[in-house]
């Protein structure tokens, strides 16, 4: 029976090492997923109804527990005659404290700004167009325009009030995701000698050693001139020579007005001259990005606003030249989608909900499309936006737990 003090306390110790890490690791992890989803989805809301977004990042997490344990003896009396101390009972007393300290770091400096208003690097696009996301959905995300064909461009901002002109983008991205898919495409950087100021009649020595210590080459021209050079870094879309004449790719150079018979085309950022394909055909893709906060102002267009919002001109209606409503579905089929129902977010078929306006805004979970765009939404606001993160700045530190 004395055992059992000591018995406890060794319980509890156990308790508060190994198996308080068992018990709150992992739900530490669900919380700080959950609500970094719900904050991601509540932006695009407020994006959608021209409101400002905000963030905060959890810069810090310090979970402290504490045990408390004590070992005694309490005197214990008889009674009736032979009233007396008759023996002594042991006592142990055990608790516990869990004081986690989380601490919130305001995503509003300069840096923040400078991020968000970025637009995607052609590295970037490339890179993700080389991994397993469908190259249609990273394109509509994150592209303007391809060789000047628009991609609804006037939603990359707060809602239009005149609906974006027609273009072909969603036809020509639809067979590029066949040719993907097929493994007819392939995005590769390749290496290519660019020149560097005007050939020269004479090279030293030393200027041959400067060069080479600066990454730079004196190549030897007709004429006896020499040619200071460099190695850039391009990208280049391949095709397999096989589908040159397959449907698919027929209408991708119809769409992007790409020159017929090519197995490979440059892909540039910025660089074709506005209004004026050329008439025998591009030999490159040029891409225009957008920035993550344009890519969010893009999606938000998804948000399915109750009617009686636009009733009340608490979101804006996007019109026709006409003058009917401009139905967004037909940009965001397939892409993105936000449901809304009157009332709380008390729903467990929600993947992610928010409260908004007396309405609850969430996403299926059974709509496959939509979660694979926010959860690369989700990763690329890391990526874009983790520098500002770890920043001096303002920070809000609240204790919980006593």
């Amino acid at each position: 029976m004395r055992a059992l003090p000591l018995l406890l306390l060794l319980t509890g110790c156990t308790t508060i090492g190994p198996g308080v890490l068992q018990r709150s690791r992992v739900r530490f992890n669900e919380a700080v997923k959950a609500t970094s989803e719900q904050e991601m989805l509540l932006n695009i809301v407020r994006l959608r109804y021209t409101d400002t977004p905000s963030s905060l990042a959890i810069s810090n997490i310090a979970a402290q527990y504490e045990l408390s344990a004590g070992l005694g003896a309490m005197p214990f009396f008889a009674a009736g005659a032979d009233r007396g101390l008759n023996s002594v009972l042991p006592q142990a007393t055990l608790g516990g404290a869990d004081r986690p300290t989380i601490s919130f770091t305001p995503l509003d400096d300069s840096e923040f700004a400078r991020r968000l208003f970025t637009p995607l690097s052609l590295e970037g696009i490339i890179y993700l167009a080389k991994t397993t996301w469908p190259i249609q959905t990273v394109f509509r995300l994150y592209l303007e325009n391809l060789n000047w064909v628009p991609n609804a461009q006037t939603a990359s901002g707060p809602t239009p009030a005149l609906a974006p002109p027609e273009s072909r983008f969603l036809e020509g991205m639809k067979a590029l995701q066949v040719l993907q898919q097929r493994g007819d495409l392939v995005f590769g950087p390749e290496d290519h000698p660019e020149p560097l100021g005007p050939p020269v009649a004479q090279v030293s020595s030393s200027d041959v050693l400067t060069a080479t210590q600066q990454g730079l080459t004196f190549v030897a021209r007709p004429g006896g001139t020499w040619q200071l050079e460099r190695s850039a870094r391009r990208f280049v879309l391949h095709l397999n020579p096989a589908v040159l004449d397959s449907a698919e790719l027929l209408l991708v150079r119809e769409v992007f007005h790409l020159k017929p018979g090519r197995d490979h085309y440059d892909v540039t950022i910025e660089s074709a001259e506005p209004f004026s394909p050329p008439k025998d055909g591009a030999e490159s893709i040029d891409l225009e990005t957008r920035s993550l906060l344009q890519a969010l102002f893009f999606v938000s267009h998804g948000v399915e606003v109750p009617s009686e919002h636009f009733a009340h001109s608490l979101a804006r209606q996007t019109r026709t030249a006409d003058g009917q409503p401009f139905d967004w579905h037909p940009t965001m089929d397939g892409l993105f989608t936000v449901k809304s129902a009157r009332g709380g977010c008390g729903r467990e078929e929600a993947s992610v909900a928010v409260d908004y306006a007396g309405y609850c805004f969430f996403i299926d979970p059974t709509d496959h499309d939509t979660r694979a765009t926010f959860s690369l939404l989700m990763e690329l606001s890391r990526l874009e936006l983790s520098g500002s993160a770890t920043r001096a700045g303002p920070m809000l530190t609240i204790p919980i737990g006593r």
